[in-house]
């Protein structure tokens, strides 16, 4: 009888970290970013099919890196969770943070137990009514999760365009600034990313309804000042 090959709990939960990181990294980057009108979504993007940041909810907007078919599995699922509860209870009762634990739980458990972990990074994000009620929630591919503050960046060169954007983010910066900085973040010292190569939404601070809004090319070349 052929035993096993035994590979050590600690070398098998690195694999597939790596596994799950060189997917990852092959993907372009996305940023979003606290600005006085409410939350802004800004994804390097030239597809206007195969979308990056979408709608979950009244308040709340999804967005991911990786592979496409894996983190779109995740928005249905997203969305399903958030229309059942808001149903079955109200649609007020609808929260980023309980949505943020359910990936989280569902990352970790595939992480764990799956032979191949999902190689996705996503990003929930809600609205409040007063700029102190914005919530980002990271939720990587191992099912750990951090509450972001002011702007959060995903993807494989997030070090580098997190860096670059801390070094230009202001608190008190409007929409067009917001994109400004994320845009010129995202794109890095030797190019230029205008409304063909990128995908951005923006999260409305409205009293009431639906608060996410996409933006189309022609309003990002207006806000970039080209």
């Amino acid at each position: 009888m052929n035993m096993p090959f035994y590979v050590a709990p600690e070398q098998l939960m690195k694999d597939r970290a790596d596994f799950a990181q060189k997917g990852i990294a092959r993907g372009r980057s996305l940023a979003a970013v606290e600005v006085a009108e409410g939350v802004l979504l800004c994804a390097e993007n030239p597809s206007r099919n195969l979308r990056k940041i979408s709608e979950i909810y009244d308040r709340i907007a999804f967005a991911g890196v990786g592979r496409y078919n894996e983190y779109d599995q995740l928005r249905i699922a997203g969305i399903r969770h958030a229309d059942l509860k808001g149903y079955t209870y109200s649609r007020d009762d609808v929260d980023s943070q309980a949505l943020a634990n359910q990936y989280a739980q569902m990352l970790g458990q595939i992480f764990t137990h799956e032979t191949k972990p999902l190689e996705v990074e996503i990003l929930v994000v809600s609205v409040g009514f007063q700029r102190e009620g914005d919530r980002m929630f990271h939720i990587r591919y191992d099912g750990s999760v951090s509450d972001e503050d002011g702007f959060a960046v995903l993807g494989g060169e997030a070090d580098a365009i997190r860096e670059r954007l801390a070094a230009t983010y202001n608190a008190d910066m409007d929409l067009a600034a917001g994109l400004q900085a994320a845009a010129s973040a995202l794109a890095g010292d030797d190019r230029t990313l205008g409304g063909d190569a990128l995908e951005a939404a923006v999260l409305d601070r409205l009293d009431a309804g639906r608060c996410f809004r996409r933006l189309e090319n022609g309003d990002i070349d207006e806000l970039l000042g080209r």
